[in-house]
């Protein structure tokens, strides 16, 4: 029974691993393949902290011990709270200090809620 059970568990495990390897993957292709720094740091921020964070949790589960595991669990919480919010913060940072976003965008939303600020 217990060889059924770890069999089990390395199966998940490897399919957390595959998932996690494609969203860096994806998130690696969006890097190098996207036209401005705003694109590029979202593809890095959002594909990039799931393939990250689910490569953790199969290492945690891959442990098969409770307490690596939920370390592991609060590693995955951590990134999805914190990722997207730095990934604003540089972004409205980049955008203050000049970069500007490509030919290819339809609309920069930024400076107008800056002028509704002002009024």
């Amino acid at each position: 029974m217990e060889a059924q059970v770890n069999a089990a568990v390395a199966l998940v495990v490897a399919l957390i691993v595959v998932v996690g390897a494609a969203f860096s993957l994806l998130a690696a292709l969006g890097i190098v393949r996207f036209p401005d720094l705003y694109t590029r740091m979202h593809a890095a921020s959002k594909a990039g902290t799931i393939g990250s964070g689910l490569l953790l949790l199969a290492a945690g589960l891959h442990s098969l011990d409770g307490a690596i595991f939920v370390r592991a669990l609060a590693g995955f919480v951590f990134f999805i709270l914190t990722a997207p919010i730095s990934a604003h913060l540089l972004a409205k940072a980049a955008h203050q200090a000049g970069y500007r976003l490509t030919k290819l965008s339809v609309i920069d939303q930024l400076p107008q809620k800056e002028e509704a600020r002002r009024l």
